[in-house]
């Protein structure tokens, strides 16, 4: 049931700005047996072991957040761009006071556009034409920071919302897990003997919308688009032990591995709802932030390391005044 991934969390633990230093966060350590531990982001290398292989999402978050008008009304209207279908259309999700219908004229960032299909969860088909969605995302969008920050974004989100590896545009959210790595981690993971590699999944407006049914098992995420290259999966197969940076990193991961435990290269489209009963083929560990009450990235990590076990920690971490959620502090889950 959706109440048994709720927990109490006071408004001024949820952190709104990042840490001074991208390495400065504390990371809460958590076996399947034993007392959890408190450390810092930079001793995450002394928790891992030689040969361990770190998997990292390189996407890049697009100003995805487009604001308009309908033409025919001026009725204000916010579109947040999903991912590419071909042909100039894009999905989306729309915001609009009296919502959308099928072949209505949007006026969006000074260019026209058009609704080709109305959806359910308010998700849209938009018709963008001659112009391209990621150029006008690039001159006239908005970072989508998530609702919780509430607040607009500033000149500094344009750098700390983004990893340092983010290489491949088309997220709406950044794994936030990645965003405390900096040049001195992967250096001091190199001199341990840790490798590192990468995927891309294109995380899409889906993390951001609620769970709304109480039967958890009835809940449907939007799908998203991953990558997964040679060099992943090569890496991926002589791995003894697989520590994915982020949830993003997690479904997408689960999503590409085969019946015989290889990752099939190419790329994909997940819907992969990670939730208690779920049986991990592919992650052994999982380096995360701090996550929503009753979110379904708080149901994977609670599928990854027991229910009651991961609501502990998150009772720990709120006395120990913890800071949660995308700028937040971190978790650090082992067998």
């Amino acid at each position: 049931m959706l109440s048994d991934f709720d927990y109490e969390l006071p408004d001024e633990l949820i952190a709104r700005h990042p840490t001074p230093e991208r390495d400065g966060a504390r990371m809460l350590v958590v076996r399947r047996e034993g007392p959890l531990e408190h450390a810092t982001f930079r001793e995450l290398p002394q928790f891992l072991r030689p040969d361990d292989l770190l998997v990292l999402n390189d996407t890049r978050v697009i100003k995805a957040r487009l604001r308009g008008r309908k033409t025919e009304t001026g009725g204000e209207i916010e579109i947040l761009l999903d991912r590419p279908l071909g042909g100039g259309r894009w999905l989306a999700l729309g915001n609009a006071s009296k919502g959308f219908r099928e072949d209505q004229s949007l006026t969006l960032a000074g260019r026209p556009a058009r609704v080709a299909a109305v959806g359910a969860e308010a998700r849209l088909t938009i018709d963008f034409g001659d112009s391209d969605p990621l150029a006008l995302a690039e001159s006239d969008g908005e970072l989508p920071l998530p609702p919780y920050l509430d607040r607009s974004p500033q000149a500094s989100d344009t750098e700390r919302y983004q990893t340092i590896f983010a290489r491949t545009p088309g997220a709406v959210a950044a794994p936030t897990a990645g965003l405390h790595f900096t040049p001195q981690t992967f250096e001091t993971l190199r001199a341990r003997g840790i490798r590192t590699a990468f995927l891309t999944l294109q995380v899409g407006p889906g993390t951001f919308l609620p769970v709304r049914a109480e039967k958890v098992a009835e809940h449907r995420m939007l799908e998203e688009r991953y990558a997964i290259d040679a060099a992943l999966a090569q890496a991926f197969a002589a791995a003894p032990r697989v520590i994915a940076v982020g949830t993003t990193v997690t479904r997408a991961l689960e999503s590409a591995v085969d019946a015989a435990g290889a990752l099939r290269v190419g790329e994909g489209l997940t819907e992969l709802f990670i939730r208690p009963g779920h049986r991990f083929q592919a992650v052994d560990g999982l380096l995360t932030n701090f996550h929503l009450p009753r979110s379904t990235l708080l149901m994977l990590v609670s599928a990854l390391a027991g229910r009651e076990r991961v609501l502990a920690a998150y009772r720990e971490a709120v006395a120990r005044r913890y800071r949660f959620f995308s700028y937040g502090d971190c978790c650090l889950f082992l067998p």
